[in-house]
């Protein structure tokens, strides 16, 4: 299941911190910003909203660790998700199986970055595009949420992190400036 925040600049995140447990709210007081706060503090909360539908868990979740820093709710390894958060949304999707997710703003487009990150194929697609800031992050939100499923992050195999034939779930929100994508 997807859970998206996409009102950002209208979300209470002070009023979230009792919410929060005791480890995710000193995560989110170290960010210097108030846009750090925020995303940081309802992305949790989005996830507190899916833990309570899919499984009735009213508790603060308590985060561990993955070898690649992925975290996983302690006690509880049947429950996979992934979160994200940009300047526009924060999203939660929660799974039985392994999941990724990755929101970002569309940004316009930079050649130097496309060709860094993108390969040869993926360049052409941006290139001919009616919308080459769209596309080009529509791209970068699947290989980082392809990324995230594997529990990997961001490496240096970014261009041809794509081919391996996963089915994504996307979605473009031109209006609100930002685009997520989900990989299961």
């Amino acid at each position: 299941m997807i859970y998206l925040n996409d009102d950002i600049a209208g979300f209470d995140w002070q009023a979230a911190l009792p919410q929060l447990s005791e480890q995710r709210r000193e995560q989110c007081l170290k960010f210097k910003h108030e846009l750090g706060r925020k995303t940081c503090a309802a992305v949790y909360l989005l996830l507190r909203e899916g833990l309570l539908k899919e499984y009735g868990i009213t508790e603060p979740p308590v985060f561990e660790y993955g070898e690649h820093g992925k975290p996983y709710i302690a006690g509880r390894p049947d429950i996979h998700f992934n979160m994200s958060h940009c300047k526009q949304a924060a999203i939660c999707v929660i799974s039985d199986h392994p999941v990724g997710v990755d929101v970002e703003s569309i940004r316009p487009y930079q050649d130097s970055l496309v060709r860094y990150t993108m390969n040869d194929q993926e360049v052409e697609r941006i290139l001919k595009a009616e919308n080459r800031d769209v596309e080009f992050t529509r791209l970068w939100t699947m290989k980082e949420a392809l990324q995230k499923l594997s529990g990997e992050g961001i490496t240096n195999q970014l261009k041809d992190v794509l081919k391996g034939g996963k089915t994504f779930k996307t979605v473009i929100n031109e209006k609100k400036s930002y685009i997520f994508s989900v990989v299961q």
